[in-house]
């Protein structure tokens, strides 16, 4: 009997899932951006921590030990150049002349998120202070400031997808805190202690962005805990898999999420089934905020390695698709560089953009094409 035919018809289709997961994109580094050549004060001082493209996918905001909030052109100064149809290569700028502006911020940053409906003019901040705030980019002013973590670093920021927009941020006070953005000082409309037994610090917090009143909250006691924003006193989901802190959680859909830990792996799950459909492996991370984004048209994961490189998984393979080392641009550091931040750029089809900040402050995008 022919052995082919005795393998089942969903195993083979499975098989060439993954096939196609390996070889179906190629990327290619677009624009590299640091400090300006000579600046010797720009190492860790510089280093970015958070990496957030708008919705539009038109602008980029980056944040971190800089104390800035720096605003950057997708179309000025991240896409490559082409003459003729074809890329010129790689661009190579300074801060100061690919920076459309810049802000200066109280505190270090460990969370940047545009508020939806602003039409990419408000931006929310969470820092090491422990204070949550908002910028009008535009007019270059700070319009909102919270101060309920008692001092305590905010890890993470986020708001809800519908109308009145909610903002929540997770502290390392060992709780997630839902806050009204348009009442001055940010009325508390609920908070929460994941971890009832001890206050575990909240290292993530996001809303369902595909509908939904879902808000996933990701602590270091290596769980993640999915609340109902209607009820709040119970989670309605408890996911546990991961063996060290979960630093990150992304919705890839509005039932499967993707989570990241400082145990080495990125995990897929399903949440209505509260199981893990897929683990990833390949990146190097034990101690360190490495970023983890997520586009979901293109089904493409992307996470930051202390090794200083960038890695992109494909959702049907657990190994990674496509792997690159950050240029370090002749700086000299006390200690190992690490990707600190990644984000996609959520728009288009066959093409797709990545970019990665690092703990030296450089800034790199990468621009994907479908084979």
């Amino acid at each position: 009997m022919n052995q082919t035919s005795q393998i089942p018809d969903h195993t083979k289709k499975e098989e060439e899932e993954e096939e196609r997961a390996r070889f179906e994109w190629d990327f290619n580094l677009s624009t590299v951006i640091s400090s300006a050549a000579g600046d010797a004060g720009a190492t860790l001082s510089d280093a970015i921590g958070v990496v957030e493209f708008d919705q539009s996918g038109g602008f980029l905001a980056t944040g971190g030990i800089a104390r800035k909030i720096r605003i950057y052109s997708t179309e000025k100064s991240l896409k490559s150049e082409e003459i003729d149809g074809e890329r010129s290569g790689v661009r190579f700028l300074d801060h100061t002349a690919a920076c459309e502006f810049y802000m200066c911020t109280p505190a270090k940053l460990s969370s940047l998120k545009w508020r939806p409906g602003s039409g990419s003019r408000v931006m929310g901040s969470g820092d090491y202070d422990g204070v949550v705030m908002e910028y009008d980019l535009e007019k270059r002013v700070p319009v909102f400031e919270r101060d309920e973590h008692g001092g305590r670093r905010v890890w993470s920021v986020d708001y809800s997808h519908w109308d009145p927009i909610i903002g929540a941020s997770g502290s390392d006070d060992g709780t997630m805190q839902m806050w009204d953005p348009r009442c001055e000082g940010g009325k508390c409309l609920a908070s929460v202690q994941p971890n009832r037994a001890i206050r575990s610090p909240v290292c993530s917090v996001e809303f369902n962005p595909f509908g939904g009143p879902v808000v996933a909250v990701g602590c270091s006691d290596r769980r993640i805990y999915g609340y109902d924003v209607r009820g709040m006193s119970d989670p309605v989901f408890v996911l546990d898999g991961h063996q060290k802190a979960v630093t990150y959680t992304r919705f890839l859909d509005s039932q499967t999420m993707v989570s990241s830990s400082v145990d080495g792996c990125l995990m897929m799950w399903h949440t209505e089934e509260r199981r893990v459909v897929r683990t990833y492996r390949g990146h190097v991370n034990s101690r360190r905020f490495v970023g983890l984004s997520v586009w979901s048209d293109g089904g493409l994961l992307s996470c930051g390695s202390e090794n200083n490189q960038v890695f992109v998984y494909d959702k049907r393979w657990a190994q990674p698709i496509w792997v690159r080392g950050l240029e370090s641009m002749g700086r000299v550091q006390c200690e190992p560089g690490f990707v600190s931040g990644v984000c996609w750029r959520q728009t288009g089809d066959g093409r797709c953009m990545l970019v990665a900040g690092g703990s030296d402050g450089v800034l790199q995008a990468f621009e994907g094409q479908r084979k």
